[in-house]
């Protein structure tokens, strides 16, 4: 046998030997022979859907064990919604393992959508939003700014022991503040005029509602040397309570009341 000869017969039983080997690592038997038949989820979750994890991640398990791309596996599981971070991994002979952790909420954003304390807007619809969260809104592009003057504003008015409901930011650039007493307070444009501003009005606050005795509701701070204060009624004095009179006993001493026996 010829030099060629013996060279084409060794390439044809090598292929003959790798070709299964290549075939099931690409899927072309392993989808069919070992098929990832369960999927488990370690962690716990209560935002993310169940349902469409599972829609998510059911095409690359259809890969089978060898072929599955556990890469674009959890890739994918990561731009699921309520999804912070999420790893994907296989185990012999048919799971397809999960875990992730979600994103949990920092305040309302808007109308339809949350604020997570990772910094992602995320939808409402389908979740049950905890209680007490702030009311934030502001240009999608600027919740780093709109989340630092929340906190900036909470500290400035703590120690009057007044909170802060909610800020927003509109397309003109212009602050405002929901106070949790209902005040509204106006603060007007620009960063750094507004925290001044806030700082000055919030000193002052405790001062102005111990001298009116009226509920602040509105607040105006876009003016050069004070404020626009508008107040409401004053609460009506607490009517006064007559001490009872206890009931007049007869002179025999028998404990009776006096009337009808």
């Amino acid at each position: 046998m010829s030099a060629m000869l013996r060279f084409f017969a060794w390439a044809l039983a090598l292929a003959l030997v790798a070709l299964p080997v290549v075939a099931v690592v690409n899927g072309w038997v392993g989808a069919e022979r070992f098929p990832l038949r369960k999927l488990r989820v370690t962690s716990q979750f209560e935002r993310v859907d169940p349902q469409l994890l599972r829609q998510t991640v059911l095409p690359y398990a259809k890969q089978g064990f060898f072929a599955v791309q556990l890469d674009d596996a959890q890739n994918a599981v990561s731009k699921l919604p309520w999804v912070d971070r999420a790893e994907v991994r296989k185990h012999w002979p048919d799971v397809l393992e999960i875990r992730l952790i979600e994103h949990a909420p920092f305040a309302r954003w808007g109308r339809d959508r949350l604020l997570s304390q990772q910094g992602r807007l995320l939808p409402v619809k389908g979740i049950d939003v905890p209680k007490g969260l702030p009311q934030l809104d502001g240009p999608d592009a600027r919740t780093a700014d709109v989340v630092a003057l929340y906190n900036e504003s909470r500290a400035m008015f703590a120690s009057s022991g007044i909170g802060v409901l909610g800020i927003a930011l509109d397309p003109r650039g212009s602050w405002s503040l929901t106070l949790d007493n209902a005040a509204q307070v106006v603060v007007g444009r620009g960063d750094e005029d507004a925290r001044s501003r806030l700082a000055r009005f919030s000193r002052l606050l405790p001062r102005l509602l111990e001298q009116q005795q009226k509920p602040l509701l509105r607040a105006d701070l876009r003016y050069t040397n004070g404020f626009a204060l508008s107040w409401g009624d004053a609460p009506p004095p607490a009517a006064a309570v007559a001490p009872s009179t206890p009931p007049t006993a007869s002179g025999s001493g028998s404990g009776t009341p006096r009337g009808k026996t």
